[in-house]
């Protein structure tokens, strides 16, 4: 939590990127509303702020139901990495997000994507989060948070939006931009992500 009783204590500000996705309705309307609405509470939680526009995609993974409305936001946010996830869940909550299926169709679904150049818990986690094979990822969920999000470079739905307010954020790990992470995706990757207006 930031010190912000001590006026000695200058607070760091940190860039956080933030992938939003939803394709079940919510008390708050349609997917496409309450991304707009839970854009706002996000907000809330730093300054600077830039959203992306709303994107449409396919379902991840296919078959789990209709195709999800994505968004990417970046802040500045004095709050630390397991302040700001606690604070997105407390968002995706009230928009009434269940977490009782892995890759489940979403009210509401806010993922911490990355934290300036933080590797968290450490390197040697990060790298077997990411190199889990596809069925240990069906299965198998952190119980701690992993940043960067460590499939962050392997989907079109988020790395489309993120392009739009993110393009020079370089991964702390690999040290491609979003923007060479995402022309570097595979065709497939990106069928069927495209603005949604």
């Amino acid at each position: 939590m930031p010190q912000r009783d001590n006026p000695y204590v200058q607070p760091i500000k940190r860039r956080a990127l933030i992938a939003l996705g939803a394709n079940a309705a919510a008390p708050q309307g349609s997917p496409a509303q309450s991304l707009r609405a839970a854009m706002a509470q996000v907000a809330a939680l730093g300054s600077a702020v830039r959203e992306s526009r709303l994107w449409r995609s396919p379902a991840f993974p296919a078959g789990i139901g209709p195709d999800f409305v994505n968004a990417a936001m970046v802040l500045e946010t004095e709050r630390d990495a397991d302040d700001l996830l606690a604070e997105l869940h407390r968002v995706e909550a009230a928009f009434g997000r269940e977490r009782q299926t892995r890759w489940g169709p979403r009210s509401l679904d806010l993922d911490l994507l990355a934290l300036d150049d933080l590797v968290l818990p450490d390197l040697a986690a990060w790298s077997l989060w990411r190199d889990l094979t596809p069925e240990a990822q069906a299965r198998e969920t952190p119980d701690r948070l992993i940043l960067p999000h460590p499939r962050l470079q392997d989907r079109g739905f988020v790395l489309a939006p993120l392009a739009e307010v993110a393009p020079d954020w370089r991964h702390p790990v690999t040290g491609f931009d979003v923007t060479q992470m995402r022309d570097a995706l595979p065709t497939a990757a990106l069928d069927g992500v495209e603005p949604l207006d």
